[in-house]
């Protein structure tokens, strides 16, 4: 029963572990670097990794930030392999799992001081291991989740365009969180709501 569920619990696990470092955040924002506490529309979800917060004061919930940074890798990474067993393609099958798993990796180094060379690293990852992912689910008759996996991907590559070019800084901090909504979403109805059956008829025509 554990095993089945480990995946949502562990995510659950990881929200938790954010809300609460979320709740300890002195202040300091890119909006205001001298309000108090912990704004979602305005602060980062990487504020919460630092020793200090925006606004100075030492950031008294940053080790519960990088244990629930380090819930939602593993779960996510364990998504990945165990999808990937769902893929009746072996080279596909593989490219979703290393690339996917192995992304997470460089997801929970975000929470250091190499948080921008990973974002890069883990970005390139994860959404090479999710369009993999979509091309299998847009061969399926899954409908509803080719519609998530395009949703998906474009909130994706827009938050990034806004975090690469600067362009609308001021949506990124809320853009980061609906992305993140949308991943969670995604891959606990993939996880949850799909099976081998879903894309056996693949192997024939590849």
């Amino acid at each position: 029963m554990f095993r089945k569920y480990c995946i949502l619990l562990g995510i659950i696990m990881a929200i938790a572990l954010l809300v609460i470092a979320s709740l300890y955040y002195p202040g300091g924002s890119q909006a205001d670097p001298n309000s108090v506490g912990y704004d979602w529309s305005d602060n980062y979800i990487s504020n919460l990794f630092g020793e200090k917060a925006v606004n100075g004061k030492d950031n008294s919930g940053r080790y519960w930030a990088v244990a629930g940074m380090l819930f939602l890798s593993l779960s996510f990474a364990l998504f990945f392999i165990e999808f990937s067993k769902k893929i009746p393609i072996s080279g596909a099958a593989k490219v979703i799992k290393y690339c996917g798993a192995g992304g997470m990796v460089f997801t929970f180094l975000i929470a250091t001081p190499l948080h921008d060379i990973m974002i890069t690293l883990s970005s390139t990852l994860f959404l090479l291991g999710m369009f993999y992912i979509s091309v299998f689910v847009w061969k399926s008759k899954l409908l509803i989740f080719k519609i998530l996996c395009v949703v998906c991907l474009l909130g994706f590559y827009f938050t990034l365009y806004i975090y690469g070019a600067g362009a609308y800084r001021a949506l990124l901090p809320m853009m980061q969180k609906v992305t993140f909504a949308l991943v969670i979403v995604l891959i606990l109805g993939l996880e949850y709501f799909t099976g081998k059956q879903d894309f056996e008829h693949l192997k024939a025509n590849k």
